[in-house]
């Protein structure tokens, strides 16, 4: 926009092009963590044994594009990103991304769609849904706070000074 008219690359290009690293990092984490090592669930519980990894094997074939999407995209971009001085643009698209995705899972797979819980097998499931909703807003907030602390005052377009020599 105005800062890539000015000859400056737009720190939200920066932001954008991380969201998907975020997304994939976070979703991988997921696979990792509760499918495979905890084996709380998969992503899809009503089924057999069969189409349980199967649909594991979708998701990560969905987090890992999302990896790859954002690769891509920070290195098409690599020329004009190296000019932003901060590193706060690509963590805050990382945090915001990953808890983006962390919170789509949490409500919309977890209760909406009631793909899988979060656990099987437990009596109540509230505690866990609290905190895995919880890390979701903290990753959203934490993404928020960098974006805002050392990104945005950049964004403020200052008014022309006029010349002192042509008055």
């Amino acid at each position: 926009m105005a800062d890539e008219q000015a000859g400056r690359p737009d720190p939200r290009s920066a932001l954008w092009a991380s969201i998907p690293l975020g997304i994939g990092l976070v979703g991988a984490v997921d696979e990792i963590v509760f499918h495979q090592l905890l084996q709380w669930h998969a992503f899809y519980v009503d089924a057999s044994q069969r189409w349980r990894v199967f649909s594991d094997g979708l998701l990560h074939a969905f987090t890992l594009s999302m990896l790859f999407y954002g690769a891509y995209r920070l290195w098409r971009e690599r020329q004009s990103f190296s000019q932003i001085v901060s590193s706060k643009p690509f963590w805050s698209g990382v945090l915001i991304g990953g808890g983006g995705f962390h919170l789509w899972d949490g409500i919309v797979d977890h209760k909406l769609l009631r793909l899988h819980p979060i656990r099987e097998g437990v009596d109540n499931i509230l505690i866990y849904d609290i905190a895995w909703n919880a890390a979701a807003l903290l990753l959203l907030a934490l993404g928020w706070a960098i974006w805002r602390s050392g990104v945005m005052p950049e964004l403020v377009v200052q008014p022309a000074r006029p010349n002192s020599l042509t008055e």
